[in-house]
């Protein structure tokens, strides 16, 4: 039984996916290069647990039980010793996953799974440089990841139905609901959900409607919780670019262009609220407050 699960990087989606294995009981490494990552990681599960203790929804003895559940390591070859499965969420970039998942093949023993919370690239091409592409398998939590219950379990071509079993029993394990998803550019959440987003900022940049306008609208016409560029700005517009890059290059299809306004955007580091400024303002707070008249 998978007991033991590595996690490498401590970024918004590892922290997540380490909170959530650990709150279930599981044996988790965070695995980053960084310290400070790995202490700015484990400081965010502090504080997202503590939040679920005021809620009620845990106890104080079962915050630190799943604290005391997780160890740091900046050394993957510790990190990943004796792992049952190992959950890449480093950046979303193809060369940096592929020279994580070579070291891993190396390092981990022949049935450890190997799963990437990659959000847009092809579990194909990952499992291609492992000797065992039939246990690498795709994992792509949704954010906040303890709060989110979709698991995309996504089947690369040579992923065994045995791996696609364990792993879619594993996320219900976890509170979550998996879903069977084939391996092509963007899968099925970010292929409908970027297009979605990248027409919100092609009306923008055509000056139909204003930011707030364009959010309003899909909130109370289309009922949607957040608005496409609130949305955009949430998930990171370097990360929404790097989709959309990402399906350009896998369809050649021309509707998956990234809007100029985007790439922009992205040039001038105004990726959203992880850089204080997106389609909104985060500079005093995370609540989206509209930037200033250059989007009027």
């Amino acid at each position: 039984m998978t007991k033991q699960v590595a996690v490498i990087g401590a970024g918004t989606m590892g922290n997540g996916i380490a909170h959530t294995f650990a709150q279930f009981d599981y044996n988790v490494r965070l695995i980053d290069i960084s310290q400070e990552a790995l202490d700015r990681g484990i400081a965010t599960i502090g504080k997202n647990l503590d939040r679920m203790v005021a809620k009620e929804k845990i106890s104080e003895a079962e915050k630190k039980q799943t604290l005391d559940n997780i160890t740091a390591h900046t050394s993957l070859e510790a990190g990943v010793k004796g792992a049952d499965l190992v959950v890449e969420a480093a950046t979303e970039n193809l060369d940096l996953k592929l020279k994580i998942f070579k070291e891993l093949d190396s390092l981990c023993s022949e049935e450890t799974i190997l799963a990437s919370n990659t959000s847009s690239i092809s579990i194909t091409q990952i499992a291609a440089v492992t000797a065992r592409p039939e246990k690498v398998i795709g994992m792509h939590f949704m954010n906040p990841v303890p709060i989110m219950k979709l698991v995309e379990v996504i089947k690369g071509y040579s992923t065994s139905d045995e791996t696609y079993k364990t792993v879619a029993s594993l996320s219900e394990k976890l509170n979550k609901v998996p879903v069977e998803v084939n391996d092509y550019p963007g899968f099925v959440a970010n292929r409908i959900l970027m297009p979605m987003i990248n027409e919100a900022i092609e009306t923008l940049y055509n000056g139909v409607a204003g930011v707030q306008e364009i959010d309003t609208v899909m909130k109370l016409g289309m009922a949607h919780p957040m608005g496409p560029l609130q949305l955009a700005d949430f998930i990171g517009l370097d990360v929404c670019l790097s989709i959309l890059n990402v399906m350009y290059d896998g369809f050649k299809n021309p509707k998956y262009a990234p809007c100029p306004l985007l790439v922009n955007m992205v040039m001038a580091d105004k990726l959203g609220v992880k850089s204080g400024e997106g389609f909104y303002d985060y500079s005093e707070s995370r609540k989206a407050e509209q930037v200033a008249a250059m989007f009027k």
